[in-house]
């Protein structure tokens, strides 16, 4: 059976205070970052706009607090009889392992005192999570695939003395600024995932080494799709550092 709390424990307290902080950092960074974001080369727009764009560009507590504010506010709106509670529990379930692993098992564990539930949600977690780096593999593979033929076409053009130097520096420092959001994104990736084992580490610890076993299963997919994003972005930068302009 399902259980829920009625009353937000001391960890759902302390979150909601941390949410409210970050919230407020993030809004009033929105308008003093947007001259620094704006600075330098740009890179390309698909890594940048776009439903992919948002869930790994970001560290966890930026993408935290972002996905807490449309629940909190939701909230705050509703006809909830306690809309504290309502905003506290809606702000961590909006962050998931993002929080931390340790409030996203307090907070699975608060919502399913059925370990069996529990553990099929948590798995249910990792493949959503899982089905997001796939979508933002497969759009870096396409800017990989573009900033590759990119470099071929400038390394042809340096071997035939017909190099346009200012196409190519302009080209090249796009292609840097892709590589620098691309490894960000796999940094993020990383992160996640090393927190979603450190779930399925307390679990174990917990006694239930058998039932993990799908959630390490998702957890190993995972970690394959970051691990082979990871060879393309190398694979892409030392291409790149191979050209070097006069």
């Amino acid at each position: 059976m399902t259980t829920y709390s009625t009353a937000a424990p001391s960890y759902l307290r302390w979150a909601s205070g941390a949410l409210i902080a970050m919230l407020l950092v993030l809004s009033g960074c929105a308008s003093t970052g947007s001259s620094l974001l704006s600075s330098g080369p740009a890179a390309d727009p698909r890594l940048t706009t776009g439903n992919d764009a948002q869930f790994f560009s970001k560290s966890g507590f930026q993408a935290c607090a972002a996905g807490a504010g449309v629940g909190i506010l939701a909230c705050m709106v509703s006809n909830s009889n306690n809309k504290a509670t309502c905003a506290i529990v809606a702000g961590i379930a909006a962050c998931g392992v993002a929080m931390g692993a340790n409030y996203y098992l307090d907070y699975r564990r608060s919502q399913y005192a059925n370990t069996g539930e529990r553990l099929n949600a948590m798995t249910t977690d990792v493949k959503a999570d899982t089905q997001k780096v796939i979508e933002r593999t497969n759009t870096a593979m396409q800017v990989i695939s573009d900033n590759k033929t990119t470099l071929n076409k400038i390394q042809s053009d340096m071997k035939a003395k017909q190099l346009d130097q200012d196409k190519a520096k302009q080209q090249l420092a796009q292609i840097d600024k892709n590589i620098e959001v691309m490894s960000a994104d796999v940094d993020n990736m990383k992160n996640k995932v090393k927190q979603y084992e450190d779930v399925s580490r307390a679990e174990k610890e917990s006694g239930n080494t058998k039932q993990v076993k799908n959630i390490d299963s998702e957890i190993s997919k995972m970690k394959q799709k970051v691990a082979s994003l990871e060879t393309e972005v190398d694979e892409l930068y030392m291409q790149r550092s191979a050209i070097t302009l006069g």
